[in-house]
């Protein structure tokens, strides 16, 4: 079956007059009936009463031709798109950040990529930093944002975005709220809120651990909702970077002598062909001022 035949059929069934769907199809007569005989025979049966000047629908033409109308309206809007996509008009990113990417570090951005591409589809991926790794590998996101991939993979280029510091986040009554900054050693006794999640858990442990903290009781949280929860209900204090988003109810405190930091990366695959809004947003990202964030 092609997509002309079925044009044709859908003309007949519209006029009920193999002339006049010729003339609307601008084909020759013989050509619009040597096509629906081709689709009879493929059906296996008649889909036209031949009733001169008129045509009637056979019970397998009425049968068809939802069925067919269906199939032309989706040929015509896969064409549509296909000719939208390679004009810009639409276009689709892929990114996947790690749990502890602020989603406010992209928002101006992707705000600005819509005044580009006016039917932008985005598809954003969550995971640890070996399930973002995997994520680039298979092509499922085309740009990754974490501040470290853990992977040797030779085709994972990275190009560093920020580099920022670690702050002690406590709520806005807790005993250390008006102290800054504070030591280590104010925190001995302190429940502790810990993020398995993040790419740096094990060696802020290790960090905090030297210091004799005692980080084998703390409590672990799985999502960054979960942690300011538990926060702001005085269930203990956390380490978070500094471009997280915190609540008014929340205070970051900085800690004297303890320089635990992170480096945020944009990270691309090697060789691997980018839609246009995937170019643009590398390039904004790259040439954007992170110097609120950066130390």
């Amino acid at each position: 079956m092609e997509m002309h035949q079925v044009r044709y059929f859908l003309a007949v069934a519209r006029t009920l007059n193999f002339t006049r769907a010729a003339e609307d199809c601008n084909v020759a007569q013989p050509s619009l009936t040597r096509a629906i005989r081709q689709l009879e025979e493929e059906f296996g049966g008649d889909l036209f009463r031949r009733e001169r000047p008129h045509a009637q629908l056979t019970e397998l033409g009425l049968r068809m031709q939802p069925l067919l109308q269906q199939c032309y309206d989706s040929a015509l809007g896969a064409r549509s798109l296909a000719s939208s996509i390679k004009s810009g008009k639409v276009g689709s990113l892929r990114i996947a950040l790690s749990a502890t990417i602020d989603m406010a570090l992209l928002m101006p951005h992707i705000l600005e990529l819509r005044k580009h591409f006016k039917g932008l589809e985005l598809k954003l991926l969550r995971g640890t930093a070996a399930e973002l790794a995997g994520f680039m590998k298979s092509g499922n996101a085309e740009l990754g944002i974490a501040s470290t991939l853990d992977d040797t993979w030779e085709r994972l280029d990275a190009w560093p975005l920020f580099t920022e510091r670690f702050l002690l986040v406590v709520a806005g009554g807790h005993r250390l709220a008006d102290r800054s900054p504070i030591e280590l050693a104010d925190l001995h006794g302190e429940p502790l809120l810990m993020c398995p999640y993040c790419e740096h858990f094990s060696t802020l442990c290790g960090a905090l651990r030297s210091q004799d903290l005692d980080v084998d009781r703390a409590h672990e949280v799985p999502s960054e909702r979960d942690l300011q929860t538990f926060l702001e209900h005085g269930l203990g204090v956390a380490f978070a970077p500094q471009s997280t988003s915190l609540p008014a109810s929340l205070i970051r405190i900085p800690i004297a002598g303890f320089d635990f930091r992170r480096t945020i990366s944009l990270y691309g695959v090697a060789g691997r062909q980018r839609t246009p809004v995937a170019t643009m947003m590398m390039k904004m990202l790259r040439a954007a001022d992170w110097s609120r964030y950066a130390t």
